[in-house]
């Protein structure tokens, strides 16, 4: 660690620093990212990128006091390096370090915690009104990225600015990425204003201005009505490629940029990584008694060359090698990851359906879309992160006659619930959702888990909801929703598969029936019926193969979540002695919900253990096992429970037991 990162132990240590010495303390910034990220893994070029803008804010503005509001917050490392955090840093997203994202209560200076995109417009300018409420006199600043401009709260919040206060800070961090590049309309019209010629030049003379002006006059003349015009102007005519418009009569133009025509003062584009220009222009900010954003350009992965030519790979990786950038080989006979799978079989359907096309939130890498992108890109939609317009985009495509399969990771497909239910299950329409990340991300924590969507999905009418317990079976349940009419929902984790070979060729699979994959052998033992979910099908069977030849055991594989194949689940319900299920979601309103609930209608008393996580948000964690075996979702923690229940009365069978229902 450098000498003035090591001195560093609050942000007030950051103010009494120079400009030369602070320009020290960005490039040891970026070395201390680059070497400890290489250990642990993370989102290192988002965070390279706005090492002098989070230095410049810091040297500015005073925290907790003043309020710093990240878009996704997974570039406030640099913030959490000089808020006092350096120690745990060293082991940021793995056990017993850092949240890989602000979060509120790991730090006073973590206003607002996040971990999706478009939530810092709307909540720093709700920070801005309860301070205008109470007439005291921080300020707030929010940094926003490009990417977040494709989401619609983000126009929400800024409909609203210049209307609830007339102080407000806002930074576009412009990097032209969010994970993948950016797309659409508005990512193009950013780029028109970087680009054009006029504007470079008045870029130039504002950073002049910067730094010649002393900071009262630069406020006054960089203020002025005149400049805003001038802006207005360059703008209109690179915009429309027609003249520029006269003036309104009011100092303005009859057409301006977005910001100024939602009443928000904008200046830029500014070098991001000019750090003295960072200083100056802050400053200022700081002084407006009206709205203003900061367009900033910055560099994903600046100072670092592996991740400049990759930005999409070192925008969140593992662990990799720090001088050459380098990740590991996976080793011979890994299975291949489950949206790698995804992809693959994307592109085979699609290749003998002309109707199936495939539909991603800015996450082509992430989801596995990318292979449907590079091969068959005429298929391929990237909608940016707007997830609610990537699920009704979907269902308009579906009334037209095709299949569309909506990637989109489970904790993401949260912000689309209205949609699901209100455009595609109300309509009945055959959109398909691949859930990534169903189960834990464990290294990102709560704001990325996806355990909630079997419980968020089961009350809603018309849908299919599927877990897989393998590749192929996955290959089977997206074949079978592509062959229906109504909405189709399929659940899978993070990371490596199951390594089980996929057939040439899918087959269909019956609507709501489980496989009964071993029945009881009928020895005399005690029997013990377990349902496993999904990826937890594999940890039933580890438990029964533990049990032994102490207990008779059935292992179910119970496919869907809705509907659940009743005639089964009842079958050895009431058979066993025990029925235990297992599901990689939380116990509320879960599939082990789900069990209990035809249990008790078909008046079944046998026992039940449910295994799931618990009713409480998840940590991060250096590896999803280590979680598991902290909440109990471990074999031999089954193993445990089950041998530790009562065994049933004498001559008792479970279908005449007088036991009442019990729910682990």
């Amino acid at each position: 660690m450098g000498r003035y990162l090591e001195m560093i132990s609050e942000p007030a240590h950051v103010k009494k620093l120079t400009e030369p010495q602070l320009e020290e303390l960005a490039a040891e910034v970026r070395s201390e990212l680059i070497g400890t990220l290489a250990r642990t893994g993370g989102h290192l070029g988002p965070n390279l990128g706005v090492v002098e803008l989070t230095i410049a804010m810091h040297k500015v503005f005073t925290t907790p006091k003043d309020k710093f509001v990240w878009d996704v917050s997974h570039q406030c490392y640099v913030h959490k390096l000089l808020t006092g955090r350096q120690e745990k840093f060293k082991k940021i997203r793995q056990t017993g370090g850092l949240n890989g994202f602000a979060l509120r209560t790991e730090s006073e200076h973590d206003s607002f915690g996040a971990g999706h995109a478009g939530t810092a417009l709307s909540a720093a300018l709700g920070m801005c009104a309860a301070r205008d409420q109470r007439q005291s006199d921080e300020d707030v600043v929010c940094v926003f990225g490009d990417a977040a401009l494709t989401n619609g709260i983000s126009f929400e919040a800024l409909n609203n600015i210049s209307h609830t206060t007339k102080k407000f800070i806002g930074i576009l961090n412009d990097n032209e990425w969010s994970i993948d590049k950016n797309v659409g309309a508005i990512s193009k019209y950013l780029n028109k204003i970087i680009t054009n010629p006029g504007y470079n030049r008045l870029h130039d003379d504002m950073a002049s201005l910067v730094k010649k002006l002393p900071k009262g006059d630069f406020a006054v003349r960089l203020g002025s009505r005149a400049e805003g015009a001038l802006k207005a102007e360059v703008a209109e005519s690179t915009l429309s490629h027609e003249p520029p418009v006269l003036s309104d009569g009011r100092g303005g133009t009859a057409s301006s940029v977005l910001f100024e025509e939602l009443g928000i003062r904008y200046i830029g584009p500014l070098d991001g990584h000019n750090l003295p220009l960072m200083i100056k222009s802050l400053e200022y900010a700081q002084n407006c008694e009206h709205p203003v954003v900061l367009h900033v350009l910055t560099k994903k992965g600046k100072g670092y060359n592996a991740a400049l030519k990759s930005p999409e790979k070192f925008h969140g990786l593992g662990p990799y090698n720090a001088e050459t950038g380098e990740t590991p080989s996976a080793k011979p006979g890994t299975a291949p990851n489950w949206q790698d799978v995804f992809g693959e079989q994307m592109v085979k359907l699609c290749e003998r359906d002309t109707k199936m096309v495939g539909v991603t939130a800015a996450m082509p890498s992430g989801t596995g879309l990318k292979s449907l992108r590079d091969q068959l890109p005429g298929r391929y939609f990237d909608v940016g992160i707007a997830e609610e317009h990537a699920v009704i985009f979907a269902a308009g495509m579906a009334t037209m006659d095709y299949r569309p399969v909506v990637a989109i990771y489970s904790t993401f497909l949260q912000r689309a619930y209205d949609c699901i239910i209100h455009d595609v299950a109300l309509q009945d329409l055959p959109v398909i959702f691949c859930m990534d990340r169903a189960g834990l991300s464990a290294n990102d924590g709560p704001t990325h888990h996806g355990l909630f969507d079997i419980a968020y999905l089961r009350c809603v009418p018309n849908i299919v909801a599927m877990a897989p317990r393998n590749e192929d079976e996955f290959a089977d349940m997206l074949f079978t929703a592509s062959r229906q009419n109504h909405p189709a929902f399929i659940r899978y984790p993070r990371g490596a598969a199951e390594g089980v070979p996929v057939k040439d060729e899918p087959a269909m699979l019956e609507i709501g029936k489980a496989e009964v994959v071993r029945n009881f052998e009928g020895n005399g033992k005690r029997k013990v019926a377990f349902l496993g979910l999904g990826p937890m099908f594999s940890v039933a069977e580890a438990a029964a193969k533990e049990l032994g030849e102490d207990f008779d055991c059935a292992l179910i594989d119970p496919r869907f979540t809705k509907p659940i194949d009743e005639a089964t689940t009842e079958y050895f319900a009431k058979t066993a002695d025990l029925v235990v299920t297992l599901e990689d979601h939380v116990l509320p309103g879960g599939y082990g919900s789900l069990v209990a609930e035809l249990m008790v209608e078909e008046s079944v008393s046998t026992p039940l253990i449910r295994v799931g996580w618990p009713d409480q948000f998840i940590e991060h964690a250096s590896s999803v096992g280590e979680l598991r075996g902290k909440y109990g979702l471990t074999a031999e923690a089954v193993v445990e429970r089950i041998r530790s229940f009562p065994a049933p009365a004498a001559g008792k069978g479970s279908s005449n037991s007088s036991q009442s229902l019990k729910v682990g």
